[in-house]
């Protein structure tokens, strides 16, 4: 990246479905970057509830109103990711100490495989510590309302999406 050049960091993820928690990181890395890529992941081994399309154009619309972020998907190795786009900045969010140790050990990966890539942690805030898109998913499954969890409008595509399995 020249001197020239805006700063840029990628927050990847499946985000399937993006929550509130998700949006926080997003908003928060936006004051602090010139561009917030949201990276999302493509993983033909998981079974995703959202095709990596609808993701996308979810994501886009939940952040219109965030000018920064640009939203992309990717598949192969985050750091392959990381040095077609020119972006050395990789942002991820800490819930728990579980989360870090997790989280650790990639962010040392990657600097082994690019030591010029660094990883920006960022402490979620305390409304949404407890909250994963697994959480959702299943909460969802059972029936539930879903909707404290995720952006305003989300909550009946999720709910759709489990009565039409």
């Amino acid at each position: 990246m020249s001197k020239n050049e805006k700063r840029a960091i990628l927050y990847p993820g499946s985000f399937d479905p993006l929550t509130l928690g998700h949006l926080d990181l997003i908003r928060r890395a936006a004051k602090m970057f010139d561009k917030v890529y949201v990276g999302v992941l493509v993983n033909p081994h998981k079974k995703s509830l959202f095709s990596v399309e609808e993701r996308v154009i979810m994501i886009r619309r939940i952040t219109e109103d965030i000018p920064q972020v640009e939203v992309v998907d990717f598949d192969g190795l985050l750091i392959d990711f990381c040095h077609k786009t020119g972006i050395h900045f990789i942002l991820r969010g800490l819930r728990d100490a579980g989360d870090f140790e997790a989280e650790i050990k990639v962010a040392q990966g990657l600097k082994v495989l690019d030591p010029e890539v660094e990883t920006v942690f960022l402490g979620t805030d305390t409304r949404y510590s407890y909250l994963s898109s697994s959480m959702v998913r299943e909460v969802a499954a059972g029936g539930g309302d879903v909707s404290a969890f995720l952006p305003e409008g989300e909550a009946p595509l999720v709910a759709a999406k489990y009565k039409a399995l």
